[in-house]
């Protein structure tokens, strides 16, 4: 199953929604510290609804520990960038990618980028507009993946 990896995420709500989405195709979600919020935050109860149960969920203290993890996971690393030039529906997907997703304010450091086999980015026709959600990117890569490689019920 394809996993989205948020890295030091700031907002509540946009993890919220994203841990719906996971918990709606039943992929895993990794959170890498210091987020920007306390996992009990309301404004994170209420996006994520009554859902929070049935979402995979693992909280890595340092970016260190989460490469520790994938790397004994096995997958590949596909990074999400504004900066990117490569379209999200030019990689082929395989079902145990990781979906990299930066902070809201800086997208993913270029730290992280450096570790990616791909970095990709959602091209958008209006060049005002700097990028899109973190919840909307996270779902549009997500569901890209799991059409590509089959695990959409």
């Amino acid at each position: 199953m394809n996993r989205v990896v948020l890295v030091t995420p700031e907002i509540p709500p946009n993890t919220g929604n994203i841990a719906r989405t996971c918990a709606a195709t039943g992929a895993p979600l990794h959170l890498i510290e210091p987020l920007g919020f306390e996992l009990s935050d309301r404004y994170l109860k209420r996006a994520g609804l009554d859902y929070w149960p049935y979402v995979d969920l693992h909280v890595h203290a340092s970016v260190e520990d989460f490469w520790q993890y994938a790397k004994a996971e096995g997958g590949r690393l596909i990074g999400f960038s504004a900066r990117a030039t490569r379209s999200y529906t030019e990689l082929k997907y395989q079902s145990d990618d990781w979906l990299l997703f930066g902070c809201e304010s800086q997208g993913l450091p270029p730290e992280v980028i450096a570790q990616c086999e791909q970095t990709l980015t959602i091209p958008m026709s209006k060049s005002h507009v700097r990028s899109l959600n973190l919840s909307v990117s996270a779902a549009v890569g997500l569901f890209e993946a799991l059409r590509q490689t089959q695990q959409l019920g």
